[in-house]
């Protein structure tokens, strides 16, 4: 399945924001610097999706705000 990501690093709390069944929005705390903001996007949306991190893969907008992901089952 993929999804759309509109993402918000360094926000003050972390939090996911469905707006519809494709497209989210992530809020992260960790910067966007040397990728650690996607880091934690994956891992949030794994939490969110109930797989494991190994099974969310960033497709598309490795330094874009607007990202595209792939969730296995």
């Amino acid at each position: 399945m993929k999804i759309f990501v509109q993402a918000k690093p360094g926000a003050r709390e972390e939090r996911i924001e469905k707006i519809d069944n494709e497209y989210f929005v992530v809020a992260v705390k960790d910067p966007p610097v040397e990728g650690r903001a996607n880091r934690a996007i994956t891992e949030a949306l794994a939490e969110y999706f109930k797989v494991a991190p190994s099974r969310v893969r960033l497709v598309s907008g490795f330094s874009s705000r607007r990202k595209i992901f792939e969730i296995g089952e």
